[in-house]
């Protein structure tokens, strides 16, 4: 057997990955779950012996117990230098890197005129440009190999229901998705693998609206909440609370991660939703990627839309 391919059956049953943002949220769950389903797991995070230090310590007590190989690993996604540290980290000390999960991101609340220009860039900096630092450090190395798997955390919001008061997190999703079908045709030929995860709205299991961003430009915030929209932020979120089923579980967004990766090579799903809301995104982007599907038959690149097998 060539090394190649012993690197490919090695990595059909267990995969060494990346996920960024495995601090707590999608991250952590996806992280956790993947450990447990016998893979080498890197949960990348910032300050890994300052402010997350406590979590670090948590997956390291979570791996002795419940022995698993799950690492704490520090990475920003918003430091080029940090994404290259990271994974060449884990090359050194695995050998190779055979999935990138991008999960690393975050929301700001409130009326889109009230958020500056520098924080919307912050937004797209962290959700979109955070996935490019990501990429260009791995994938060298996923090229080298004849095979690899992106998987994006994604958001019913881009093609689905869009409640007002979340535009600077929607704009920078939408990006991030588009981002993501473009690189699933860029790498089909390399024999990279693309799958997309588009969850719901959550308002209990992850700390997204609890710890979003609020407008810099509090004048103008308080013009929108002095006029007719007052109280209107309040009740975007009361409202979001009552479409999201008393049963739904984040879990169900991590537990898709594990079945994706679980696959054997060419039998990966594209897109997988996990929407209790059922906000019509599935609707939404089952006819935005024909439209794009079509479009690369009509031009005779049809050859991207599935990933080549390499020798």
């Amino acid at each position: 057997m060539s090394n190649e391919n012993a690197v490919s059956t090695t990595a059909a049953s267990k995969a060494v990955i990346l996920v960024t943002g495995a601090s707590s949220g999608f991250g952590r769950l996806a992280a956790e779950s993947l450990a447990r389903a016998g893979h080498t797991v890197y949960a990348s995070m910032r300050d890994v012996t300052g402010r997350n230090a406590r979590n670090a310590a948590e997956m390291a007590a979570t791996a002795a117990c419940d022995g698993v190989d799950l690492r704490a690993i520090e990475l920003d996604v918003q430091s080029e230098p940090s994404a290259n540290a990271a994974v060449e980290k884990i090359i050194a000390e695995s050998g190779r890197i055979d999935v990138v999960v991008h999960n690393a991101g975050h929301m700001m609340f409130g009326p889109a005129e009230s958020f500056t220009p520098e924080q919307f860039a912050q937004q797209y900096d962290v959700n979109v440009l955070g996935t490019q630092r990501v990429n260009r450090a791995a994938l060298p190395h996923m090229r080298k190999q004849k095979q690899g798997l992106l998987v994006w955390v994604s958001s019913s919001s881009s093609a689905g229901g869009t409640p007002p008061y979340l535009a600077p997190y929607f704009a920078a999703k939408a990006a991030m998705d588009a981002l993501a079908v473009q690189y699933a045709r860029e790498l089909a030929r390399w024999g990279i693998e693309t799958s997309i995860v588009v969850p719901g709205a959550f308002t209990k299991g992850t700390n997204h609206f609890a710890h979003s961003g609020r407008p810099a430009d509090e004048a103008r915030l308080a013009e929108y909440e002095a006029g007719p929209y007052s109280g209107f932020g309040e009740q975007v979120q009361k409202a979001f609370a009552a479409i999201v089923p008393d049963d739904a579980d984040v879990t169900g967004v991590a537990e898709a991660i594990v079945d994706i990766v679980s696959l054997p090579f060419g039998k990966r799903p594209f897109r997988v939703h996990y929407d209790p809301t059922q906000d019509g995104a599935d609707v939404g982007f089952t006819v935005l990627d024909r439209l794009r599907a079509e479009m690369l038959h009509r031009i005779g690149l049809s050859d991207l839309l599935a990933p080549a097998r390499l020798v």
